[in-house]
């Protein structure tokens, strides 16, 4: 970040000192433009990419590794990279030391959670690389694969697509996104990002490369802290001591990780702290649940099911004792039937965005009614709800 723009975060209305001046950086669904410590497997990544430098396209290959491991981290970081390099001009990128290349190759990253059809799929990769807007209304898949092929049509030119989060509940699977990828000209290789192991997924039947993420080290994930921590405010906010101690907590899963010092920065605001304390930390670890579902899952569900999640993080406990109840409340303050708010939540609770605790009750008969427990930073969800 430039002097500037450390200035500007730094002024105030009302001349009163403020212990966090940025939440973004604190977000866990935020990407830095440099992320923290990830050398070795940067190296990786562009080891797959070094044909490129040649002016050849790479095979296909997959990325793969836990949640939180840092995957879309550094792969959009990479890709934004490449992205700026390769648009100077439509330039080809080689290095002087090699082959002077013509190949000008385009880098496209693709979120999976947010195409989860034929048509957004092919409508992301082409609004990409058109230089107009592509209308998504008005046009026909069919007509997207025919404009995309002629967008790389020619030997000089391909692209490489990155698409992420494949695998997860409401995106595509392994042998969906294989279909579509045979609807992309014979031009376009593709980086598959998901989660599972290479044995357990279709897409390894077609990558000739595979780059696996590890969960990040307790001292490197220190780092990340302390760094999106500084970023945010200063590093006068978070002690060493409490960052390995959010770290250790989270088990090398910095979206977690982030989740939790996000909560304390909260909690250390609503306090008036004048830097987070170890009270401020457990708040945030107790705010972050386990399991707990990526917040960029919940962040691209529709912005209806959003609301009836924000509605249901704002009843009482006394109001959401059974599915049913929760939901004529929430029909109260939002444009939906009670009935649909009652199967949105039951929809969210089979793709684990919520959980369904049966209540203990011995006093009636029959089946024992259920309420929601959510599955998500709420904390982290609220605040960037609000934002919206």
């Amino acid at each position: 970040m430039d002097i500037e723009a450390r200035i500007k975060r730094r002024q105030r209305r009302d001349g009163e000192p403020r212990l966090f001046v940025d939440y973004d950086s604190l977000s866990p669904v935020a990407h830095t433009d440099d992320p923290v410590n990830c050398g070795p497997v940067l190296e990786r990544l562009l080891d797959y990419l070094d044909p490129v430098f040649d002016g050849h396209l790479p095979p296909n290959a997959y990325v793969y590794g836990p949640k939180g491991s840092g995957k879309s981290a550094v792969v959009t970081a990479l890709f934004d990279r490449l992205v700026r390099v390769s648009s100077v001009n439509n330039a080809a990128i080689h290095t002087t030391t090699r082959v002077q290349a013509t190949f000008a190759p385009r880098f496209v990253y693709v979120d999976a959670r947010e195409t989860t059809s034929a048509f957004a799929f092919y409508h992301a990769v082409l609004d990409a690389l058109a230089d107009e807007s592509v209308p998504k209304q008005g046009i026909k898949t069919e007509a997207l694969q025919s404009r995309l092929k002629e967008t790389l049509d020619g030997p000089k030119t391909g692209a490489i697509v990155a698409v992420d989060h494949l695998g997860e509940p409401g995106t595509l699977d392994g042998e969906a996104f294989v279909d579509l990828c045979a609807g992309l000209p014979s031009t376009v290789s593709w980086l598959a990002i998901g989660r599972a192991p290479p044995d357990e997924t279709v897409l390894t039947d077609y990558t000739a490369d595979e780059v696996q993420f590890e969960p990040y080290q307790s001292q490197v994930l220190i780092d990340v802290l302390m760094t999106r921590a500084s970023a945010a405010g200063s590093r006068r906010t978070l002690d060493h001591r409490l960052a390995r101690d959010i770290a250790e907590w989270a088990d090398g899963d910095a979206h977690d990780a982030l989740a939790a010092l996000f909560g304390a920065a909260d909690e250390a605001v609503r306090n008036r702290h004048r830097s987070i304390t170890a009270a401020d930390v457990a708040a945030g670890i107790a705010a972050v649940p386990q399991p707990c579902v990526s917040l960029g899952r919940v962040l691209a569900l529709p912005e209806n099911r959003q609301q009836v999640l924000h509605e249901l993080l704002a009843l009482r406990p006394d109001q959401q004792e059974s599915v049913q109840a929760a939901s004529q409340h929430i029909a109260k303050s939002v444009d939906l039937s009670a009935t649909t708010v009652k199967r949105i939540l039951y929809e969210l609770a089979e793709d684990g965005i919520t959980r369904r605790v049966t209540a203990e009750r011995v006093d009636r008969k029959g089946r024992p009614p259920s309420r929601l427990e959510p599955q998500f930073p709420t904390v982290v969800f609220e605040r960037l709800f609000a934002a919206q």
